[in-house]
């Protein structure tokens, strides 16, 4: 239980402070900036990691759970608990949005452009994304004293450079639960698909480069 409880908790953080920065530069007229949007999604990855990587791996994304699990790295028992404790840390937070700032968007992605465009781009950095993963982590675990600096810093530079284009989600949990919360369903398909097949081919150049999951 301490596992799930954990991907719970690193998941509200996630998703409260990543849309609540997008939720409060749009009610403060811009005071948090599209810079503070993407590093606010680096720095509570990282310090996410810091605090429950050594219990549940801080997943926070099914994506990377599905990851780390065609990677041989988790256990298929393990795969369904982790991504359900995922929505649910994710729907709290949305909820939890909802009730503070009223029904808006509470920070739903959505392409700027083609719908293409975006789910290439996404699936593109989510297999930069899981690549530095599992180059950094123990297993199905993030450990080490650079981990959480390593999978924070390529989660920020992917928001600052991507952001604008596609919302640089990378993760189904964080798009779904906005989405469903405030009604603003276009275009998720994007968000639920690309995002595990950038993970399995981020797995495909993790194996290329060192020769084994």
């Amino acid at each position: 239980m301490r596992v799930w409880i954990a991907e719970i908790i690193g998941t509200f953080a996630l998703v409260f402070a990543g849309t609540g920065a997008i939720v409060i530069n749009d009610v403060s007229g811009g005071k948090v900036t599209p810079v503070g949007i993407g590093l606010t999604f680096g720095l509570v990855v990282m310090a996410m990691i810091y605090a429950v990587g050594d219990i549940s791996g801080a997943h926070l994304n099914p994506a990377v759970t599905l990851g780390f699990w065609a990677a041989r790295r988790l256990p298929t028992k393990s795969v369904v608990p982790y991504i359900l404790s995922q929505i649910v840390g994710a729907f709290a937070a949305s909820g939890l949005m909802r009730f503070l700032f009223g029904h808006g968007t509470l920070g739903v992605t959505r392409p700027a452009g083609s719908d293409g465009q975006s789910f290439v781009l996404e699936i593109v950095l989510a297999a930069i994304l899981m690549f530095v993963i599992l180059n950094v982590a123990t297993g199905p675990k993030e450990k080490g004293m650079l981990a959480g600096v390593a999978i924070g810093g390529v989660i920020a530079f992917e928001a600052l450079f991507a952001g604008p284009i596609s919302g640089a989600s990378m993760n189904p949990a964080r798009s779904l639960s906005p989405a469903v919360v405030s009604g603003n369903l276009d275009s998720l398909w994007i968000y639920l698909v690309a995002p595990p097949l950038g993970a399995v081919v981020g797995v495909g150049g993790f194996v290329c480069v060192k020769g084994k999951p």
